[in-house]
């Protein structure tokens, strides 16, 4: 009878317990990184994106365009000389491959949130070198 009470409470405290989900499935890790909560700002609908105004050229510059136009990397154009053969083809044609993508160029480079009024400031700030 202790061997018969014995594995009723066993299992019945199996029952009850409820392991912390280690499972490395797509499902269980979305479920570990999900949110706990959320920010309320007044005034702002939900999951509204807050902005604090428009970047200038050089903030998008200097935050997402520099890695690779700072230094040339994949042959970005860096110098004056780099961009006077791409602003042939026209100031349009630039801005274009800039939000699009061209050939080792991203769309939006590494700007994803940029607007394409932000990404035309950065190419006129990086032409005005």
């Amino acid at each position: 009878m202790k061997k018969l009470s014995a594995a009723l409470l066993l299992l019945s405290t199996a029952a009850i317990a409820q392991p912390y989900d280690n499972a490395l499935t797509e499902e269980a890790i979305k479920k570990r990184l999900a949110p706990v909560g959320s920010v309320y700002l007044a005034g702002a609908a939900p999951a509204e994106v807050i902005s604090s105004g428009p970047r200038s050229g050089e903030q998008v510059y200097q935050a997402s365009c520099f890695a690779c136009h700072g230094t040339g990397a994949l042959g970005a154009p860096k110098t004056p000389d780099d961009w006077t053969t791409r602003l042939a083809k026209g100031r349009e044609v630039l801005i274009d491959h800039a939000i699009n993508g061209f050939n080792a160029m991203p769309p939006r480079g590494t700007c994803m949130d940029c607007s394409d009024d932000e990404i035309t400031a950065a190419i006129d700030f990086m032409t005005a070198k």
